[in-house]
């Protein structure tokens, strides 16, 4: 069973930057595309990055392209979400999420952490 744990969130002011951070387990993932999704209050959740497991192939939502980076640890099997230049529309809860590079839809879900952006 795949199991997800992330950390890393926090308090920021405008412009600043976290490093977010998904510790995966519970199988090999190799085939697997990770991802990070986030929800702010009374909005629905929405896709912000996602990466292969085999090969590294990256995918970013238009709101955060050039402002986030989306990595991964195949040995600490942990996936990574660096953010720079946040804004206050940034604020959400961020949660990483694990399918099958062929299925359709993302099975696995961790906790999520959250993220706040001052202005």
């Amino acid at each position: 069973q795949v199991q997800l744990v992330e950390s890393g969130g926090g308090l920021v002011q405008a412009g600043g930057s976290l490093r977010l951070s998904c510790a995966a387990s519970g199988r090999t993932f190799s085939g697997y595309l990770l991802g990070w999704f986030r929800q702010a209050p009374g909005k629905e959740r929405e896709f912000v990055a996602s990466i292969t497991w085999t090969g590294g192939r990256t995918a970013y939502a238009d709101s955060v392209k050039g402002r986030f980076t989306i990595s991964r640890d195949n040995a600490k099997n942990t996936v990574y979400l660096q953010m720079n230049s946040l804004k206050p529309e940034d604020t959400a809860v961020y949660s990483c999420a694990a399918r099958m590079v062929v299925a359709r839809e993302f099975g696995s879900w961790g906790q999520g952490t959250q993220v706040t952006v001052s202005s």
